[in-house]
């Protein structure tokens, strides 16, 4: 994102649509790299409660932050995030 001269921070303006590098295999990669890191957290701590509640979780980042942040992305690039959309999946 930073080579693309965009920022990371989801609460600032996007100035370029990135479809390279990890957002080529997911339009969500650092979300992909936190849930990771979070399974990969509660299975070191041995936590069941915390996997549990990662269904919950991931509920909300979808339609809480992620329908949001694409919604505003299709606003912002138009056809051209559509036709990103349509051959690259929001997860994996």
């Amino acid at each position: 994102m930073e080579s693309a001269g965009t920022p990371a921070d989801p609460r600032r303006p996007a100035t370029a649509l990135v479809t390279s590098g990890p957002f080529r295999l997911s339009r969500n990669p650092m979300y992909v790299a936190r849930t990771m890191l979070y399974v990969g957290l509660a299975l070191l701590a041995n936590a069941l409660w915390a996997l549990l509640m990662l269904v919950p979780l991931l509920v909300v980042v979808q339609y809480g932050v992620v329908a949001r942040e694409e919604r505003y992305l299709a606003r912002r690039f138009g056809a051209a995030y559509h036709a990103y959309r349509a051959r690259v999946r929001c997860w994996l």
